[in-house]
């Protein structure tokens, strides 16, 4: 286990009869960007506590860069950083405040203010906390995950509540934590357009089981093909009435829509559309797109990878 910057063996949490965790094994090699996938729900948030130190796990193995949470806590803490998924910061101190305290806890980091400008948010540095939009307040919470210079970064869910132009800087801040210092980056995410350009590999878990792993294209190519067909018709029919479709690799319910997986979308959109009205009923909708790894995580657990 020692080879890995991430590493758990077994591990298991368990809330009363909810089993959060259940036996899940990974390992994050160094220098990688590995993203964890899920419902809400899925365990993952609880993973990347246990694996932060967070919380303590009911059994199972955990190593970070070697160590173990019980012998080198304060060596732990020194070299990671962290952004929950939900951060509380004192909202009286403003965003240079903020930032200062951060500094202080550690030996070595960064300026605060080139951590500021890094993050744009040098033009908030004397509004207070509590002042800030979500974004902000988002951001600044990466500023603080970054003010030690870690070696590991663990980031849940760090875009969320970001405008596009936000959540392209901050992939860039990521891209950058990974290029000058070979860091290693943990990351959960319902964004699968984040995952597919961030991430090196990508674990999937549901119901604290891990049930896929290996890079985004390895992933999607479990679809067997990159071709998505979804529709709605009036009456909805039946899985049965497309099980004969030519090139179609499979069906699955997604929302009131179903889900075709088809190799041509030339030969596969009139055929549907032909199945439609063969079986007395009204298209409502039709859509195409590329696969994703929502579209597998669907065609794996038929339910949506992202809660609406």
């Amino acid at each position: 286990m020692t080879e890995a910057a991430i590493s758990c063996r077994e591990l298991r949490k368990y809330f009363g009869d909810v089993k959060a965790v259940d036996g899940l094994d990974l390992a994050v090699e160094r220098g990688e960007c590995f993203g964890l996938l899920g419902p809400n729900g899925a365990g993952k948030t609880t993973t990347i506590e246990v694996l932060e130190g967070l919380t303590a796990p009911d059994s199972g193995q955990v190593e970070v860069l070697g160590m173990n949470w019980r012998d080198n806590e304060r060596e732990l803490r020194e070299r990671m950083g962290v952004s929950l998924q939900e951060t509380q910061l004192a909202e009286k101190l403003t965003v240079y405040e903020t930032v200062r305290l951060f500094r202080s806890f550690y030996r070595n980091g960064p300026d605060p203010d080139a951590l500021l400008q890094e993050l744009s948010l040098d033009e908030k540095r004397n509004a207070r906390v509590g002042k800030l939009s979500g974004g902000q307040k988002q951001r600044l919470a990466v500023a603080c995950a970054l003010v030690g210079d870690p070696d590991i970064l663990f980031l849940d869910e760090p875009t969320t509540g970001l405008d596009p132009q936000s959540r392209l800087q901050l992939w860039e801040v990521v891209a950058q934590f990974r290029r000058q210092k070979g860091g290693t980056v943990l990351l959960t995410t319902h964004y699968m357009e984040e995952a597919q350009r961030l991430c090196d590999r990508v674990a999937i878990v549901d119901h604290g089981h891990l049930i896929a792993l290996g890079t985004p294209a390895e992933l999607i190519a479990q679809l067997e093909t990159r071709n998505i067909v979804e529709f709605t018709s009036e009456p909805a029919l039946p899985a049965s009435a497309c099980a004969d479709l030519p090139g179609c690799h499979g069906i699955a319910r997604h929302g009131e829509a179903w889900q075709l997986r088809v190799d041509s979308l030339a030969g596969a959109v009139p055929r549907v559309i032909d199945i439609i009205e063969q079986n007395g009923a009204k298209l409502v909708t039709l859509s195409t797109h590329e696969a994703t790894l929502e579209d597998l995580f669907v065609s794996l657990t038929g339910r949506e990878l992202r809660d609406n």
